[in-house]
């Protein structure tokens, strides 16, 4: 099976191009465009008329030849990979996904893989605030395969981004195995995404919708369980069925997947803020396999990841959305939304968005990413803000060249203008907060 024809907006990202992107922690390099920013140095070469301003990098880093940044984290990490995994029993199988599991400290706070939003500042912020793995944004294998400029562009990493997922979507083992070869060395996971419910999913006929065709699932797991160093594995959605979901995940186990996140919600329910993910289900799956199942779904605030992890029996949670608007969610920092816990006690945490995204800010100038990625997380982080003051997202929109110096200068003036929504944490001495997000005192 072949993928079908990327759109444009896929195709806009791969154009040839003439600047290293090379920071001193990213693993893989390549020829880039670079923005117009008056703060970068004057030999990176600016966009043609044409170039979507929001497709290049923020920033070029420190520069550092390719051949070398290869061979020297070739060295790093040739003595933790073993030889290839090769056919194992059912039981050698089981014991070995939880040795890596346990190796690497059973991590249960986990950045969901977000297309364009679990880049590396992103994941790197997201540690700084507790959490203890991520996945990458979802790859495409085809591409990831044939095009030097996507790999770099859309894969970056650093010593401290572990532990670490890559995922990808395919649907052609051969491809797959070939995208999964490349980035072995610089993560702890392959992952196949077998969850994508969107309309692209369905024309390339990859994610959720290779549900139709569990033959090529299970060939999709074994191929990279006999030949990958580092395990395999895979994010799913559910079946209406639960029998079905319980099968399904099964014949992943027996195919090879050494762990298994499971997405609450069938392929049909995309809309998260009406639906909710069914813990019920996750819990079946979970009592029916032996190897480490995370949940996914519902996750809001900190709360919700005891709640989940108690309801489930899960092995570890990923977060997505919630963590697009609080960076700072694994950390026990809440939203004014969800200020109130079911105690009723609540205090300024000292933190706000426009701290986290000052953080995330920084983060970009010294892993580059396109500046698309980091207007949407502007206007994740800052959404609520801008309702307040408008006319600030007006401007930040009317931006076709964004620059750090804009959005350092755009929080300041938010914070000119008063606005400030801080996030919460547990007050144990008794504190509340009213339903607008008010501190009030309980005396």
């Amino acid at each position: 099976m072949k993928f079908s024809p990327l759109p444009n907006l896929y195709l806009r990202r791969l154009r040839p191009s003439k600047f290293f992107l090379s920071s001193p922690t990213s693993l893989m390099a390549s020829l880039i465009t670079q923005t117009l920013n008056p703060s970068c140095p004057p030999s990176v070469p600016q966009p043609t008329e044409e170039e979507n301003l929001d497709d290049v990098l923020c920033s070029s880093g420190a520069s550092f030849p390719l051949h070398q940044k290869h061979e020297k984290l070739e060295q790093e990490t040739e003595c933790s990979l073993c030889s290839p995994r090769g056919y194992l029993s059912g039981e050698a199988r089981i014991e070995r996904a939880w040795a890596h599991w346990n190796k690497l400290g059973r991590p249960r706070l986990i950045v969901a893989p977000m297309v364009d939003n679990s880049e590396l500042p992103f994941r790197m912020l997201c540690r700084k605030y507790g959490a203890e793995a991520a996945y990458t944004p979802m790859l495409h294998s085809r591409i990831f395969t044939e095009n030097e400029k996507y790999r770099s562009q859309e894969f970056t990493t650093c010593q401290e981004d572990r532990p670490l997922f890559v995922q990808f979507c395919a649907n052609d083992p051969t491809v797959l195995l070939e995208a999964a070869q490349r980035v072995e060395p610089f993560c702890d996971y392959v992952d196949i995404n077998l969850g994508c419910p969107q309309r692209i999913a369905r024309r390339g006929n990859y994610g959720a919708f290779l549900m139709d065709n569990l033959l090529l699932v299970r060939s999709l797991v074994q191929n990279l369980a006999l030949n990958l160093h580092i395990p395999v594995s895979c994010k799913i959605r559910i079946f209406p069925d639960l029998q079905d979901t319980i099968n399904y995940a099964k014949m992943l186990e027996e195919a090879g997947c050494s762990l298994l996140a499971v997405h609450g919600r069938t392929r049909d329910q995309k809309d998260q803020k009406k639906i909710r993910a069914d813990w019920n289900a996750i819990r079946a799956v979970k009592n029916a396999l032996r190897i480490p199942v995370l949940a996914n779904g519902n996750i809001r605030h900190i709360d919700d990841v005891h709640s989940c992890l108690d309801e489930t029996g899960a092995d570890g949670v990923l977060s997505a959305d919630a963590l697009l608007e609080n960076p700072a969610l694994f950390a026990g920092f809440r939203t004014s939304e969800w200020a109130v816990d079911p105690e009723g006690n609540s205090k300024d945490g000292n933190l706000d968005q426009a701290d986290l995204l000052m953080d995330y800010l920084k983060l970009c100038g010294r892993y580059p990413v396109p500046w698309r990625m980091i207007r949407a997380h502007v206007h994740k982080m800052l959404g609520e803000w801008f309702r307040i003051q408008p006319q600030v997202r007006e401007e930040l929109n009317g931006q076709s060249r964004l620059t750090f110096d804009f959005l350092y200068d755009m929080v300041d003036q938010l914070r000119k203008l008063g606005v400030r929504i801080p996030l919460y944490v547990r007050d144990d001495n008794g504190s509340r907060v009213a339903v607008n997000g008010v501190l009030s005192s309980t005396t």
